[in-house]
């Protein structure tokens, strides 16, 4: 079985609201600005500061300021562990599944 700490909740957290899924899309294209992630919402600036702060503290970025601007990049590795976490079920469902459906076959004959 694979075991991961309780980082990976707060990816999969993090990864729960659609905003912060569309700010992780932004930042996989490169370092973006603060100001230049929350142009496309229709929220304040803090509302998306919000946001970006729970993907900060969920390991998905890293924020340096230059000046007094903000600028995010993305951190893939938590999302790498997410996808092992989530390969590992599949794998797993995929073999229960496939013997169900081998069970069925062999008492419908």
């Amino acid at each position: 079985m694979v075991y991961y700490s309780t980082s990976l909740d707060h990816v999969f957290s993090a990864l729960s609201d659609p905003t912060r899924r569309a700010i992780i899309s932004k930042l996989a294209k490169g370092e973006i600005s603060i100001m230049e992630l929350a142009s496309p919402f229709n929220m304040s600036l803090p509302a998306v500061s919000k946001h970006v702060r729970i993907l900060e503290d969920a390991g998905l970025l890293t924020r340096k300021k230059r000046g007094r601007v903000h600028y995010c990049r993305l951190n893939a590795h938590p999302l790498r562990d997410a996808a092992q976490w989530l390969v590992f079920y599949q794998q797993f469902w995929d073999t229960k599944l496939d013997a169900l459906a081998n069970f069925l076959k062999e008492t419908s004959e």
